[in-house]
């Protein structure tokens, strides 16, 4: 009976009446028996048949009868609950992320960029029902990986992202954006949403910040602007080293706030300061609590009714009775 429930569960309250019926059964063989006083009972000494000893045991079928009719009545069945989730409000966004030389800068551990790709990992593995894609930009940018559900080309896509040369560096905040609009502006989702990222200030690329942000309002799309960076001074890389590295030295940290506040505040959006790692997981712990998609859970419940087996039980074991008591045992006082 494991994992069986019970619709009715109050008809095992009739449970009380079977010690009655006992107690009934016992008083009314007594009033049936019939007493005769004689002086000896040696000559009618005998012992007992198996029939006669056995046949106490029609009352017990007619106990097991009753029983499994109480049980019956209480309905036992196995539920089997299965469950899906649909999303009824989806979300693309895309992820518009700095890649120049100024985000080796070390004000975060180990660096901007490390502590980055650890917190957007975070926050896509976080958000299953969304599809997610991945724009980076220096001077110019590019669409690493377009909006997509596939969780795992989206880790992989982060794991993957450092500073490498393949963009000439600089600060193309408008290259960055626009690239992030046109992998949005066709979407059919219910909510488009851009997570612009940079460390600096605006000096690179041919489309300007506003423009971008104008046309992302028309698109719909609605930005979030982070800045990375401590206030003060960072170490920065300033030059490559003989064996290949980088040379670092204190400089000033210049973030355009202004710039990164009005793109934000046109599309909707908003603007955040990431100045140290938890400062910064907890800018995308908002974000992500700020953009929630609706989802639905639907239940469907499969009930497997066990009462039927309970039902012939009774009828049998009514019918063994019935059969022993008009045949074998109709003779018996």
């Amino acid at each position: 009976m494991k994992e069986v429930s019970f619709l009715n569960p109050e008809f095992f309250w009739l449970f009380l009446l079977l010690p009655a019926a006992v107690l009934w059964q016992i008083w009314k063989r007594k009033q049936q028996s019939a007493t005769l006083k004689i002086s000896s009972v040696k000559g009618f000494k005998a012992q007992k048949s198996l029939l006669a000893k056995l046949k106490p045991f029609l009352f017990v079928l007619r106990l097991l009868a009753l029983s499994s009719l109480i049980i019956a009545m209480a309905r036992p069945r196995k539920v089997d609950i299965s469950s899906q989730t649909k999303s009824t409000k989806g979300i693309d966004i895309v992820m518009a992320i700095d890649v120049s030389g100024s985000m080796l800068a070390k004000d975060l551990k180990p660096n901007r960029m490390e502590a980055l790709k650890k917190v957007a990992e975070n926050f896509a593995e976080g958000r299953p029902n969304d599809r997610i894609g991945i724009v980076v930009y220096a001077s110019e940018a590019y669409t690493k990986t377009p909006v997509t559900s596939d969780k795992a080309i989206i880790q992989q896509a982060i794991q993957s992202i450092k500073y490498d040369n393949v963009l000439q560096d600089g600060t193309g905040i408008g290259m960055g954006l626009t690239t992030a609009v046109n992998r949005l502006k066709d979407s059919k989702a219910k909510s488009k949403v851009i997570i612009l990222l940079t460390d600096g200030v605006n000096n690179a690329g041919f489309i300007e910040p506003e423009t971008a942000s104008q046309i992302a309002k028309e698109y719909g799309i609605k930005v979030y602007t982070i800045g990375i960076g401590t206030n003060g001074n960072a170490m920065f890389p300033y030059a490559y080293a003989p064996n290949g590295g980088f040379l670092f030295r204190m400089m000033p940290v210049e973030i355009d706030v202004n710039l990164l506040q009005t793109i934000a505040r046109n599309t909707g959006g908003k603007y955040f300061r990431a100045s140290s790692n938890s400062k910064l997981e907890s800018i995308y712990k908002e974000i992500n609590k700020l953009e929630t998609t609706e989802i639905q859970e639907l239940k469907f419940y499969d009930y497997d009714e066990k009462y039927r087996l309970f039902v012939w039980i009774a009828g049998i074991l009514v019918l063994i009775e019935f059969g022993l008591r008009n045949t074998i045992y109709r003779s018996f006082i």
